[in-house]
């Protein structure tokens, strides 16, 4: 696998959000509705909201092996010593493979004064849960997130110390 990274601009934010739509029916229909899944990718998924969080502040990046693209984050700075992981997905068929390891190594790489980084994961996510306890993480909290029309997001509070 050859994996590259690229900062995201507002020219990718179609791409990101065709990733985001792709991954999460694939990765996410074990774990909630697929009605959960299609609110969630047009509240925060969808072009406008992506455009949206890049004018907020939210670094995307997006990996790609070769020239096929097969993943990306967003990531923000609270005040650049403390920083939010908003997303983190890869194509389901690239997981397992070292390449969400890789990303976030390349990630920590560039907050080098960083002094945390923090995230939520749904509690019925063992995947991803497993992954981040295998790259540092600890689960800091417990939360549940009402995100509109009945639904929630039952997450892991997660931290990573990065100092």
């Amino acid at each position: 696998m050859d994996l590259k990274f690229k900062k995201a601009s507002t020219d990718d934010v179609l791409l990101i959000a065709q990733l985001a739509d792709r991954i999460w029916k694939k990765h996410y229909i074990n774990i909630i509705s697929i009605e959960q899944i299609v609110f969630m990718l047009k509240k925060m998924y969808s072009e406008e909201s992506i455009l949206s969080q890049m004018m907020d502040g939210h670094q995307f990046e997006i990996a790609y092996n070769n020239i096929t693209p097969i993943g990306y984050i967003s990531l923000s700075s609270i005040n650049n010593k403390e920083y939010f992981l908003h997303k983190f997905y890869v194509e389901t068929t690239d997981q397992r493979k070292g390449v969400g390891s890789t990303f976030l190594k390349h990630i920590l790489e560039h907050i080098p004064d960083s002094e945390s980084i923090e995230l939520t994961v749904n509690r019925q996510n063992y995947k991803a849960i497993n992954f981040y306890f295998k790259n540092g993480f600890i689960i800091k909290d417990v939360a549940d997130f009402d995100i509109g029309e009945g639904y929630f997001m039952n997450d892991f509070i997660m931290i990573r110390k990065t100092n």
